[in-house]
């Protein structure tokens, strides 16, 4: 489906896992945290200190392995919700056109958003969802929210005095817990009520705490969205307009890939090619220390990224460390469109038994042209197997998984979709009689998730190819992208895909029929960098061997 339209199917929630300008959450790096706890109490107090300290993501890292042994443990549960409501309070004001836009509303226009959104959740979303629901997440978001120091410090008066500050603080716990004794959970059976009721809590912050009512009614609105599945949310401007790029393949801006490094910066994990940070001379593992002239070393990655946006033909200065850590330099840098791949990667691996070998990061508007383009080269290189890379790559579009797979599958079902809407019963047949007809390898691993499980499904129940490396991730939903407001955005799921086969394998993905051991070398090599454009070294991957193996066996027969 063309981006243009008012949806797109089959998106993976890439905030989650990648960043859509290509930056890298850090949750992606191993928190420090002991794995031999004895008892579950012993973990709750890590985790809740954790909070205390304001990291997050390690708190919530922390809890998903902690309930992995005590999943029933309930107080565990809560804390890892409570974590995630910080952590998303503290991205939405880290978000920059969140601030200049969303809190600049007046409260009945941030209500006439709450109202556009819960009306498409509840008619969208792919389970059936109550107001009360709804709203009952906005109160809780709320709740958590005011015990924030960066939504107190954004939407509360600074504090005069001493005396202030304490009468401030006792004003706040009175607050939160009139919405704990009388608003939790309050019945709310229609729009007009669920509107009343946010109207009356925003008033009550406004006298109490001289706290903006607009503030109060955003946390319904995205606080809200937390009764939906991991996969949707609302969308910011910004946030809105880097998913449409990620799709086009296409955004405006440097051209890095970085993760946040605290006290030390933005680490560089990769340079896209032709980009401006790549004809400035940026080089992986360089660090970010200072953005205009703003140290980012203690930054949030979200705070960065957003320094970093602007319009095309803008500039932005950087100073840079090189990774030795003894030289710093600055440069200045001009914004403008930068190309992503999706192929980065397409050539011949092996001469003698013409194996190719092709890297396939995301699924975008552009990926069908792009493999046409690399399978007629690599045809002409004499191309006699080959091996589909898919490891790393978190997904894209549904229609152009579909063409990846028309390509190498000739008749048959290749994915349907099944929703609560009739416009999300579909079925997707192979149309192409001419498809490709060489042994096929296809590399996965535990980051290849949505469209590459579409692609891996189908490849397996047709026995098409052999699928070589480990389990995929299980997202098998499918999300679709609404308009809501002027220009923010909502992400919902409102279908899950099924293989050829019926299977649908959400939180379960697809077996590999030749597993190979996870190499730790390896998974620091690819994880992250390899998502988008770096190239992969056929010399020490056991993946790439496993999967050159089984093509000869398969060329001497």
């Amino acid at each position: 489906m063309h981006p243009g339209r008012s949806s797109l199917r089959g998106l993976l929630l890439a905030l989650f896992l990648v960043g859509p300008l290509g930056w890298h959450l850090p949750a992606q790096a191993e928190p420090p945290l002991p794995l031999d706890l004895d008892d579950s109490r012993s973990a709750l107090s890590i985790g809740e200190e954790l909070e205390k300290n304001g990291r997050w993501l390690d708190a919530i890292q922390h809890y998903d392995r902690s309930l992995e042994r005590w999943p029933d443990d309930e107080d565990l549960k809560y804390g890892r919700r409570r974590a995630r409501v910080h952590f998303r309070v503290e991205r939405r004001y880290a978000d920059r056109s969140f601030r200049d836009s969303l809190l600049s509303m007046s409260r009945n226009q941030a209500l006439d958003l709450f109202d556009e959104t819960t009306i498409r959740i509840r008619a969208s979303f792919v389970e059936s969802l109550s107001h009360l629901s709804i709203v009952a997440h906005g109160t809780e978001s709320l709740y958590i929210a005011m015990a924030n120091p960066r939504f107190l410090e954004a939407n509360l008066p600074p504090a005069r005095s001493e005396a202030d500050r304490d009468a401030r603080k006792e004003a706040v716990k009175n607050f939160r817990r009139l919405l704990r004794d009388q608003y939790w959970n309050r019945p709310v059976a229609s729009d007009q009520q669920a509107r009343n009721l946010i109207a009356e809590i925003s008033r009550l912050a406004s006298q109490s705490l001289r706290m903006s009512e607009t503030a109060v009614v955003m946390e319904y609105v995205f606080g809200g969205c937390n009764a939906l599945d991991d996969y949707s949310g609302f969308l910011t401007a910004d946030r809105f307009s880097d998913l449409k790029s990620n799709i086009d393949g296409e955004f405006v801006g440097l051209g890095v890939e970085m993760k946040e490094e605290s006290g030390k910066g933005m680490l560089l994990v990769n340079i896209l090619p032709e980009s401006p940070a790549s004809g400035g001379g940026l080089r992986k593992g360089d660090r970010i220390v200072s953005i205009d002239g703003v140290d980012v070393r203690n930054r949030s990655i979200d705070e960065a990224a957003s320094m970093m946006r602007g319009p095309v033909g803008s500039r932005v200065s950087l100073r840079i460390a090189r990774e030795t850590g003894t030289e710093e330099w600055d440069t200045t840098l001009t914004r403008r469109p930068v190309l992503v791949r999706s192929i980065p990667d397409a050539r011949i691996i092996d001469q003698g038994a013409g194996i190719a070998y092709l890297k396939l990061t995301s699924f975008q508007t552009s990926t069908a042209q792009e493999l046409d383009d690399a399978l007629n080269r690599l045809q002409l290189d004499g191309m006699k197997a080959l091996i589909i890379d898919l490891r790393g790559n978190p997904g894209g579009l549904l229609n152009a998984a579909v063409e990846v797979l028309d390509r190498f599958i000739d008749q048959g079902v290749l994915v349907s979709t099944r929703g609560r809407t009739s416009d999300q019963n579909l079925v997707y047949r192979a149309q192409d009689p001419g498809a490709i007809n060489v042994p096929l390898v296809i590399l996965t691993d535990g980051d290849s998730a949505s469209a590459s499980e579409i692609v891996a499904g189908a490849i397996k129940d047709h026995r098409r190819g052999t699928l070589v490396g480990r389990k995929t991730f299980g997202k098998w939903s499918v999300q679709s992208i609404f308009n809501v407001g002027s220009d923010t955005g909502l992400r919902l799921t409102t279908a899950k895909f099924y293989s050829p086969n019926g299977h649908t394998l959400g939180r379960i993905g697809v077996e590999p029929d030749v597993p190979v051991e996870l190499v730790k070398e390896h998974s620091v090599a690819f994880r992250g960098a390899s998502r988008r454009n770096a190239e992969p070294s056929a010399a020490s991957d056991a993946d790439i061997d496993e999967g050159i193996a089984v093509l000869k066996r398969q060329l001497r027969r």
